[in-house]
């Protein structure tokens, strides 16, 4: 009598067992390139939330700019076999070996601001060609097409490159707007104090010449925000233009002491909430969904004359 119970009771336990196994919630692992850059952690953030709210667990690897880092982080996501990764500003060419065997495995990958890869599911993105256009178009717009304006860069970043060559392209166009200078930031940990350094030295030398300033993303627009403002520039003289967006980009174009003008606005937690999506649809409902190699999301322009519609009430 006592085996009989004693084998029933072990079948119900693993019956059970089997049951909480099967209702397991799904794994998301996110990896962040390097997200000490706001960007790159409202991708991942935006994603941990949307996915946590439909009740998976979330693991968050971040790279710290790390290629052999996200090498590896990629390579333990593989064997944890989650529901799916999704990378933001990842390296797709350098982890292809990575990214073949999540798709051989069955697991869907999304890249965020990545580029392209014939492994993932597919890199939701802006069309960065289009927003350096508008930012450089708003700029010169601003500027009645005339004037000299400085310039603040990154080449180390293909969206930022993009976004300068655009520049240089509409600048060619209209000979009677004029660089007295450009700084080109380098791709140090202390990106910030360079540059402040490299602007610090343009403005001084340019003084009372400059009438517009455009930086390849809104963090060099801070800085020289702050720089502005403690020279005493007032909103619009110089005017100042960027591209990314955010709280603090929109909270400075509503100041009316800040020089920051307007921005292209990337909607990063849009792309982040999307992947996850994705994801879902794929993996968990096992339904079709869009197969690369882009999924394009618009970015916005943001001045003050619509920026009170991007600003969180407090």
């Amino acid at each position: 009598m006592f085996t009989r119970l004693g084998r029933a009771a072990a079948a119900i336990l693993l019956v059970l067992g089997l049951g909480a196994w099967a209702q397991a919630a799904p794994t998301l692992g996110i990896i962040g390139f390097q997200m000490s850059s706001e960007t790159h952690a409202r991708v991942v953030d935006a994603a941990a939330a949307a996915a946590r709210a439909k009740g998976w667990n979330v693991q968050i690897l971040n790279s710290k700019g790390d290629m052999p880092t996200y090498i590896r982080q990629l390579e333990t996501l593989l064997l944890t076999k989650p529901v799916g990764i999704i990378v933001a500003m990842g390296k797709p060419l350098q982890s292809e070996d990575q990214f073949k065997r999540a798709k051989d495995a069955g697991i869907p990958l999304v890249t965020v601001m990545s580029g392209t890869s014939p492994y993932s599911l597919c890199d939701i993105a802006v069309n960065e060609y289009v927003g350096g256009a508008r930012a450089a178009i708003y700029l010169l717009d601003h500027l009645n097409y005339r004037g000299n304006i400085l310039t603040e860069r990154f080449d180390g970043n293909a969206g930022t490159r993009i976004r300068g060559k655009i520049l240089d392209v509409v600048l060619s166009e209209n000979p009677a707007v004029k660089v007295l200078g450009s700084h080109t930031m380098a791709r140090t940990a202390a990106w910030r104090d360079d540059v402040s350094a490299g602007m610090n030295a343009l403005l001084l030398k340019n003084q009372g010449k400059v009438d517009g300033i455009w930086a390849s993303f809104d963090g060099q627009a801070y800085i020289i925000d702050d720089i502005l403002q403690q020279q005493g520039a007032k909103k619009g003289h110089p005017l100042l233009v960027s591209i990314d967006g955010g709280q603090e980009t929109y909270r400075r174009i509503a100041d009316p002491k800040s020089l920051l003008t307007a921005t292209v606005a990337i909607p990063f937690e849009k792309m982040g909430v999307k992947a996850v999506d994705l994801i879902d649809q794929v993996a968990v409902k096992k339904q079709p969904a869009h197969t690369g190699p882009y999924l394009y999301m618009d970015a916005e322009l943001v001045d003050a004359d619509n920026v009170a519609q991007y600003l969180k009430k407090k």
